[in-house]
């Protein structure tokens, strides 16, 4: 893994790479007590002609500095993010599945590890980055997943961190998720803090449907993630033909599309089969995949896997 640290008010200097290890903290760190923090998620693929893909770790990258910003720590280069994440990736290539068979999961870190008690940003930080091997994650086929609106559970309200892929955003959805889990649905959908009825995330993914050919999704208002996923999916997408909105997507309008799905890291495009709401279910395509969700899976995936042309330049070779 890659490992650093930098004192607030000062350059981040290179880092150095050791073996993957536990960390000595102090009980007062800043990310302890406060949870300054911050993380990235990105794979590393194995494309059929042995080259190792990564996918727009720039926008990583740059990400990762907003945040930093938003949350009072010391932004890491653009240039030092990726050096990083090259050097974990190419010491952990023997890690790295066959092509088809799963990725090499990149995980960056960002967080106040230096003593604080009062509420102010930590006098030290840390930044590291290590990687774990993971499989299909559809290992099924990619089959549609059933949601649940949340009444009671909000992700994010306007002025605070929903935008920022900060560590405190995850925990309070761990819970809501939970239950939606033992009632048989694949995750929650939220709704906006606000009026209570435009669709914001889908646990920690974005969220599409499409409506006659066209498609929907939540418009970037500070509160939800901006996903490298998501704008993907919405270049694409025009690439393709397809018209895309970035708009408030009224769930009642959601629940009246012709297709739906959401977007992330984890699983790319995953179709959604039903959302209830209310005691409302509507289900899409009869449970089916849609055809337009169908045709961005696989041309996103063979890009991303290297089975495919990439015109974008969204795959550098590591």
């Amino acid at each position: 893994m890659y490992y650093v640290t930098c004192k607030l008010g000062e350059e981040w200097e290179p880092g150095v790479m050791q073996d993957f290890q536990d960390l000595a903290m102090s009980p007062a760190a800043g990310v302890i007590n406060y949870g300054q923090g911050l993380f990235e998620g990105m794979k590393a693929r194995r494309a059929p002609d042995g080259r190792i893909l990564l996918f727009r770790p720039e926008l990583n990258a740059r990400r990762s500095a907003d945040g930093c910003r938003r949350l009072g720590m010391p932004p890491v280069s653009e240039e030092m993010f990726l050096d990083a994440v090259y050097k974990v990736v190419r010491q952990n290539e023997r890690w790295v599945p066959p092509n088809g068979r799963g990725e090499l999961y990149v995980r960056p870190l960002i967080f106040g590890s230096g003593e604080i008690l009062g509420v102010a940003p930590a006098p030290e930080y840390t930044f590291l980055v290590y990687a774990v091997p993971v499989g299909p994650y559809f290992k099924g086929g990619l089959n549609p997943i059933s949601l649940k609106v949340s009444d009671e559970f909000h992700r994010a309200a306007p002025g605070g961190s929903g935008g920022v892929k900060a560590i405190g955003n995850y925990a309070p959805g761990m819970m809501p998720s939970k239950k939606a889990k033992a009632e048989g649905y694949a995750e929650i959908i939220y709704l906006d803090a606000v009026e209570h009825r435009y669709v914001e995330e889908v646990g920690a993914a974005n969220f599409f449907c499409v409506k006659d050919n066209v498609l929907y999704t939540p418009e970037l208002t500070g509160t939800i993630l901006p996903g490298i996923t998501r704008l993907s999916t919405i270049e694409l997408a025009r690439s393709l033909g397809y018209e895309v909105r970035e708009t408030k997507v009224d769930i009642e309008f959601a629940m009246q599309a012709d297709e739906a799905f959401c977007a992330g890291t984890a699983a790319v495009i995953s179709p959604i089969g039903k959302i209830e709401h209310s005691g409302k279910v509507a289900e899409y395509c009869e449970g089916e995949i849609g055809p337009i969700t169908r045709q961005l899976y696989d041309a996103l995936t063979a890009i991303q896997e290297g089975r495919a042309e990439d015109p974008f330049g969204w795959t550098p070779s590591v």
